[in-house]
């Protein structure tokens, strides 16, 4: 009787493990993106990231063996949030063009581009994290640009549309950067605007 209970309670004490599981990685996930948004690399150890979590040093490695895999893989997270974002923005596809340029732009002046960016400002400096975001960023960017051509309606076949896209990428990257010391909302308005503008000069131009 004792052994058919334990192979009966088996399944069901299986699935809540794995669920706790999957949440104990998720707030590992989230506590790094908020540690690397608020402290930069040198301030978020695996121990902050656990403390911050709620969970011991011990179970962060154990989902995580290092740092590097930590923070990796946290930026990774951030990049699906990213496209989740923008997708659930616009959920019939492409839209209005001032409509994804300033979510495109709004993405990368919040804190998931901000924890992306004290990742990116490390791997310059640690050479075993290098090649791992090095790889992970040129994924996201590419991902990023297929969605952007995707919601501006964009035919990569009309010559500069390609280079023009791209270069909307740039610019919301660039004010991201520069949201890291001021809030400009006025001014990031009105480059908005203009390139809106710019894309559907561009985007239609090889339409009749």
């Amino acid at each position: 009787m004792g052994a058919v209970t334990s192979v009966d309670r088996v399944p069901g004490d299986r699935a809540p493990k794995q669920d706790r599981s999957r949440a104990t990685r998720q707030r590992l996930l989230e506590a790094a993106v908020a540690c690397l948004a608020e402290h930069g690399w040198a301030g978020s150890t695996v121990s902050v990231v656990a403390e911050r979590a709620g969970v011991s040093r011990g179970a962060a490695q154990h989902h995580f063996p290092t740092r590097e895999d930590l923070f990796t893989a946290a930026v990774e997270y951030v990049a699906e949030e990213r496209s989740t974002a923008l997708r659930a923005l616009f959920p019939e596809g492409p839209a209005e063009r001032h409509a994804v340029v300033s979510a495109l732009v709004d993405l990368y002046t919040g804190p998931l581009f901000r924890a992306a960016l004290h990742l990116w400002v490390a791997a310059s400096n640690e050479e075993p994290l290098r090649p791992r975001v090095t790889e992970l960023e040129a994924r996201v960017g590419r991902e990023t640009h297929r969605i952007a051509v995707e919601l501006l309606g964009a035919d990569e076949s009309v010559p500069g549309a390609r280079e023009t896209v791209q270069g909307l990428l740039d610019m919301a990257r660039g004010l991201g950067l520069a949201n890291l010391l001021t809030d400009d909302a006025g001014r990031r308005e009105r480059v908005v605007a203009q390139w809106a503008g710019l894309l559907d000069t561009v985007l239609d131009a090889g339409r009749d």
